[in-house]
Formats: structure tokens, sequence, C-alpha cells
């Protein structure tokens, strides 16, 4: 019994020691330096906040979105409720029947 409690002591400290081991410092990770050629620093910076190409990467990809995710399906929807489900051919909107003074049809409040 006191083997086992003894193993137990011992297995705990190596796990809080691991733990402790496994926090990094202000200073951690070192990486070394490398350092990059002309065509590696332009891609290196080419996409850093507050930059002109991020501006224009941005504005690029929220019009794709735009057009690949609302714009082309809505015409596609659009294109098949006119011409494939609408009773009427070549028009969705329908006109209002014409009211005339003497017509029973309707009653005007």
């Amino acid at each position: 019994m006191s083997l086992a409690v003894h193993s137990m002591r011992q297995i705990s400290n190596l796990r809080r020691k691991w733990l402790k081991d496994q926090e990094l410092s202000p200073r951690e990770p070192v990486l070394p330096k490398t350092a990059h050629g002309p065509v590696a620093k332009f891609w290196a910076g080419f996409l850093e906040p507050k930059t002109l190409y991020w501006h224009t990467y941005k504005v690029y990809t929220g019009g794709v979105f735009a057009l690949t995710r609302l714009l082309i399906p809505a015409w596609v929807v659009h294109y098949y409720v006119k011409y494939h489900v609408a009773k009427k051919p070549y028009g969705i909107v329908e006109l209002k029947p014409r009211l005339f003074p003497v017509s029973t049809s309707h009653v005007l409040l």
C-alpha cells in the first residue's frame, strides 16, 4: 500500500513539473531569423492590415462573394420562375384588374 501511494505521489509530482515546463516564457519561441529575397519581402508584407493591397483584397473578395453567392443564384432563381413556373409567359408582374365607377366586382371603401 505504501509503495502504491509513493508511486502516485511521484507520478503527480512529475505531471505537475511537466505542466509547468509546458508554459512558455515571454522570450519563447525563439526562431532563427531568415534572410528574405525581394520577392519574399514583397509577399510577406502584401496582406498586412491597413495597406492598399489589403483594402483592395478585401473589396475584391467581398465583390466575389456578392457575385457568386448572391447575384448569380438570384438571377438563376428569377430566370427559372419567370420562364418555367409562371403561368403568364414572359412576366412575373401581373396588372390589377381595371376598376370602373360602375363596377360591382370590387367594393371600394
